[in-house]
């Protein structure tokens, strides 16, 4: 795991005199993955959410923090490790806790109330209704009470997943992604009611938690951002402005690079001398299209970009734009210098250089800084007839990979493959073949 220092820590000012609501020490998570291998998501991580704060979990898809945000609500006891509410050791579910998910998980079945009134089992029939029409009114669905969820749209489901959670009354609320299964606008106003409500003191949670791959929400919204990786807490960054925040503000752009810089500090570079294992040396998911593209955009504003710039000119969130970036870097087309991507020598005469001396760049580096690319090309070169079968690759992927990331990392082998005309490819029969 790369360290990274920063000037505060999250025992920092920040945090003095707060009460801990949740804290998390040495945990550690790990599944089964493919083939039963172990697979560790979280390996021995430790942060406190304090009252009266908002910390956000950044990071890529895959990193761990939605399972982080279940281990604190006790819905996956964690392998390793412990986790605290309020000083005391968590069994079960933690108490106090309420959750927001992104795919709303309403019962069609039942009506806004219905969904809202399931949060309060056990609760006396005057005191649930009474609370849910509260909860109701808090994020604005009066009038939608006999409604069923077909009947509304994204951003009112997602309204009826906040009053469910909120009905309870939690200590704490952990939301997982709630506003990336809406559109930009409907996502920027629940986004912008959330946060008028936790400044006005409009409901009892002391303390929310939310996990994004989005750093201009991080920024937006949280008094902490903790960025994910390598299952751990890769570095943390302290948010002092006031809200609601200027996205135009110096400052807001400089925490933003900040969190690029953070989350790109453990970039593969492709050096020759390290050629690695496509095991370990996983390919970024990036169509050679994107990467041209991103190349093309790079140039045409003098061969260097800041990371937070370009994302927010093109509208693209970390888990759309680092990927493609990985891949320049990974290729040697491009360099992080810390949050700005610079094209290298290389980078500049594929971009310029036309589609048949594009592509004969191309397979070179492929070949050179690619490890699944050259294992693939290896294993073609060796077999009787430059011929072998997709399902050969995918049990050799699986050893370090789910079905599905396996599926994927040979699929971006043979785009980029295909593309520097190093290899075919049959989908018919499945058959990767070395190029003549």
């Amino acid at each position: 795991m790369t360290a990274v220092t920063l000037p505060t820590t999250a025992y920092g000012p920040l945090n003095r005199g707060r009460a801990p609501l949740i804290s998390m020490n040495e945990v550690s998570q790990t599944f089964r993955g493919g083939q039963g291998v172990p697979l560790t998501v979280l390996d021995g991580v430790s942060f406190t959410l304090y009252d009266g704060e908002i910390v956000a979990l950044l990071g890529r898809s895959g990193c761990g923090k939605s399972t982080l945000l279940r281990v604190m609500a006790g819905l996956i006891e964690p392998t390793g490790g412990s986790v605290e509410y309020r000083g005391e050791p968590v069994r079960g579910a933690t108490p106090g806790v309420a959750m927001v998910f992104q795919s709303f998980a309403l019962l069609p079945w039942l009506t806004v109330m219905g969904n809202v009134e399931l949060g309060l089992e056990g609760v006396a029939d005057q005191e649930r209704r009474r609370r849910a029409l509260d909860a109701i009114d808090v994020v604005g669905l009066d009038g939608f009470e006999t409604a069923y969820p077909k009947e509304l749209s994204g951003g009112m489901r997602q309204r009826a997943g906040f009053a469910r959670a909120l009905v309870r009354e939690p200590d704490v609320l952990l939301m997982d992604e709630p506003f990336s299964a809406l559109d930009v606008l409907t996502a920027e106003n629940l986004r912008t009611e959330l946060l008028e409500l936790w400044s006005a003191g409009s409901f009892a949670t002391r303390a929310m938690a939310i996990v994004t791959h989005n750093i201009e929400e991080a920024v937006l919204l949280a008094d902490r951002i903790l960025v994910l990786g390598d299952g751990g807490i890769k570095g943390e960054l302290q948010v002092r402005r006031p809200r609601p925040r200027d996205r135009h503000a110096p400052a807001f752009h400089g925490l933003m690079d900040a969190a690029y810089r953070i989350l790109t500090g453990d970039k593969v570079t492709g050096d020759e001398d390290d050629p690695g294992s496509p095991l370990v040396n996983a390919l970024p998911m990036a169509p050679v299209g994107a990467i041209a593209g991103l190349a093309d955009w790079v140039e045409a504003r003098g061969r260097a970009a800041d990371l937070s710039d370009l994302a927010l000119e093109l509208g693209f969130e970390a888990d759309d734009l680092l990927p493609i970036v990985d891949a320049a870097v990974l290729l040697g087309l491009a360099r992080l210098v810390d949050s700005t991507i610079v094209l290298t020598r290389q980078g500049v005469n594929w971009t310029r250089g036309g589609i048949q001396p594009g592509k004969a760049i191309f397979a070179r580096l492929a070949t050179e800084n690619a490890p699944l690319v050259r294992t693939i090309l290896r294993a073609l070169g060796g077999s009787r007839d430059g011929r072998l079968s997709d399902d050969f690759f995918l049990a050799v992927l699986r050893r370090g990979f789910t079905e599905e990331e396996a599926r994927r990392q040979l699929d971006t082998a043979i785009d980029w493959g295909r593309y520097g005309e190093l290899l075919e490819y049959d989908a018919k029969n499945g058959d990767l073949v070395l190029a003549s």
